[in-house]
Parts: structure tokens; sequence; C-alpha cells
């Protein structure tokens, strides 16, 4: 299966959730534009209380639609956007992407930077749901399954049904880390 974009989301407020939209621009440096998490600089809360001025690792949010999927199995009913992605992937494995993979998308270029580390908001949105993205597997890593983070790297537009290709760094590959 090729993989592409399902569905593309935005919010100009700190929402948990994101707005779906029939197209997202993404600015060089910056992220999506109108959203509140686009910047140069962090936009999520907890870390800009931490410190106002480190780099914004987290331009843009990307799940894979076959999270929803499993989640689906388990009982919990989750559509895309609601847990604040920007971008809905299919057909591409984004938790096993190295630090620094490459995403063609439209005529934009994001830059994976690291995981979604989930956390205690998921629950508000559906109880248990937490336990599910954020758990240990047989060997005791822990596993953060809400997606990946990324930076923009070339500016462009972005709609679902968009083709995403894959751009691996050189090697050596670094695994990706909570962003």
């Amino acid at each position: 299966m090729a993989s592409t974009v399902v569905s593309v989301h935005v919010s100009a407020d700190h929402t948990f959730s994101k707005d779906p939209a029939r197209a997202i621009e993404l600015d060089e440096g910056i992220g999506v534009r109108g959203d509140a998490h686009a910047g140069t600089t962090v936009k999520h809360r907890s870390r800009v209380a931490r410190d106002p001025d480190q780099p914004n690792l987290r331009q843009v949010h990307l799940i894979h639609r076959e999270l929803f999927e499993e989640l689906a199995a388990d009982g919990h009913a989750v559509e895309p956007g609601q847990l604040g992605e920007n971008i809905t992937t299919a057909g591409i494995d984004l938790l096993s992407l190295p630090v620094g993979a490459r995403l063609h998308i439209g005529d934009a270029v994001i830059v994976v930077t690291g995981l979604r580390n989930p956390c205690q908001q998921i629950n508000d949105f559906q109880p248990g749901l937490l336990k599910r993205v954020l758990r240990k597997d047989d060997a005791g890593e822990v596993q953060r399954l809400t997606g990946v983070m990324g930076i923009v790297a070339r500016s462009g537009t972005v709609r679902p049904s968009d083709p995403i290709t894959v751009e691996l760094p050189p090697e050596p590959h670094h695994p990706l880390a909570k962003v």
C-alpha cells in the first residue's frame, strides 16, 4: 500500500483536538500556518513554562491511521484530528523512522525530530486511553504510540490523498525518542 495523507487538521487555539481542513500550509522553520503550535520556539504550554526559548521541535504532529484501528479493536473510538495531530497518515510506519527522516508530502518537507510523549490529557479525552498509547513492550521498554513530531524544512501545501515519500538520513540511524 502506498503511503498517503488521510486527513489534515489545524487549531488556532491550544485545544486537545484539531479541526479538519481541506489543506494546511506548512511554513519553513515555523510549522502549520494558523496553528497554535507554530513558531520557532516551543509553544506547548508546559514546555514554555520550563524554557520559552528552547527550539520548537514539535512544529508538526503526525499520527498513523492504523493506530486508530488498533484502538478501535480495544474499544476506543478515535477519529483523525482528535488526538491533536496535524496530519493523519496511512501506509507508513511512522514510529520506526529514524531521527532526521525527511517526509516529502505535497510540495512540503517535514524532518522527523522524535516521538510525541502522550500525557494525561489523553485520559481526559477518553478514560483508559493513555495506558493503550503509552505502555511497555514484552522487554519492558516504554512504547509511545501517539505519532511523531517534526519541523518544516520546506514550505508547501499538504492535502488529503497526497502521497508521502520517505528520505532516510545518512547512517548511522538514531531511533526516535520523546521530544
